[in-house]
């Protein structure tokens, strides 16, 4: 497959392109979207082909035997992640936030607290607060690009309220990938203050080089308090299929979810089924090899161009296809850069407050998308901000 193809996506349904101009007033006649973290790529033939196989076949019964696409996420987990992972620790979900808001709901009451690292994937806190728990922002050190831990100052925040701690790894939207020192504290932390540790892996498969990603799984003595998340979705874009995987080792955690999946009579959707286990695939593993390398170059000239304007900075990225872009530097109100970005550059991004405290100077730019789309949205961009060069 080529990643350069333009794929026209108006008139489909997507929330990317066909909701740009609603939400953010960027024109769709030659606006670009830049914001909501799915791809505008073609999943791999593999996965393509395992729903025609569906729609070949016509009927769309109940789907019986979940065997062989819990061992594709075993295979997966083992062969790219060096994490064993027993089928039956697996939980289906609708998707991630799903699988959030239900974590939410297990171990937690109304009125808890639920912390987070900030600034950090603005869904958390949406879910959190809709559950009427408390979010306590952890706010993270951004020391000269690169988001650091604050073990000392989020120690001193603690109330003991808090019941549940949401870890982004791989971070969204800094692009962080934690060493396992910062995953050993991370640990600890939960363990200091008796937290059931939720982490979110869902960018685990979009590492650069250079960049290791070690599942929070492989991290000695968490076992006892830890929920692992992961999914298909964002690695080879087929969000709309809503399938994602909570993981629980621990036969306790285990149980109390289970139960609340089966009070809530959640089961999961064929199609996302089918799609996992085809994307769980040695084809699957090719096909994202040639995508991380694709990104990897988009990845390159979007810093280049941003960093070659004055006053603007890139956070340098581990992973992810989602620049974190600090426009600080211009001297300029929050108001001001959003509206040349939107306006003048006719480029929808997402906007930093929406992530918590930290991200107030910042936009996120998702860039995974052909080139000739990114070097058309640098373009602008550059020529949006030329009375600073």
């Amino acid at each position: 497959m080529s990643f350069d193809e333009i794929i026209d996506r108006f008139g489909t349904h997507c929330a990317k392109w066909d909701m740009m101009e609603p939400i953010y007033g960027v024109p769709a006649k030659d606006g670009i979207a830049m914001w909501v973290a799915d791809m505008d790529f073609r999943p791999p033939a593999c996965v393509q082909k395992a729903v025609e196989d569906m729609a070949a076949h016509g009927v769309y019964g109940y789907w019986g035997g979940e065997g062989d696409y819990k061992q594709a996420i075993c295979w997966w987990m083992q062969e790219r992640h060096g994490w064993k992972v027993d089928p039956e620790w697996i939980f289906t979900t609708h998707g991630l936030v799903h699988g959030t808001g239900m974590c939410v709901d297990t171990w937690t009451a109304p009125g808890d607290g639920v912390v987070l690292m900030t600034p950090v994937y603005h869904a958390f806190a949406r879910v959190i607060r809709a559950a009427g728990r408390e979010v306590v922002e952890c706010q993270m050190i951004n020391d000269n690009g690169r988001y650091e831990m604050n073990f000392d100052a989020w120690d001193a925040q603690m109330t003991g309220r808090e019941k549940l701690m949401i870890l982004c790894s791989p971070h969204n939207p800094g692009g962080r990938v934690w060493t396992r020192e910062e995953l050993e504290g991370v640990a600890a932390f939960a363990r200091r203050h008796d937290l059931i540790l939720v982490s979110d892996e869902i960018h685990h498969d979009l590492v650069y080089p250079g960049a290791t990603h070690i599942p929070t799984a492989n991290i000695d003595g968490i076992e006892d308090r830890l929920i692992m998340m992961t999914a298909t979705t964002k690695t080879f874009n087929i969000a709309g299929s809503h399938t994602g995987n909570v993981i629980i080792p621990n036969p306790e955690l285990r149980k109390a979810f289970g139960t609340r999946m089966s009070a809530l009579g959640l089961s999961p959707n064929s199609f996302g089924l089918a799609m996992t286990t085809a994307a769980y695939s040695p084809d699957g593993a090719a096909w994202v090899d040639e995508l991380v390398v694709y990104l990897d170059g988009n990845r390159k000239l979007l810093d280049a161009a941003v960093d070659s304007i004055p006053g603007l900075a890139s956070m340098k990225m581990e992973s992810t296809y989602l620049a974190w872009v600090d426009f600080a530097g211009t001297g300029m109100e929050r108001d001001e850069f959003t509206r040349r970005l939107e306006k003048d550059a006719r480029i929808a991004i997402n906007h930093g407050p929406t992530f918590g405290k930290g991200g107030e100077s910042f936009l996120r730019f998702n860039f995974a998308t052909p080139r000739s789309v990114v070097n058309e949205a640098m373009e602008r961009l550059t020529a949006a901000f030329a009375d600073l060069q």
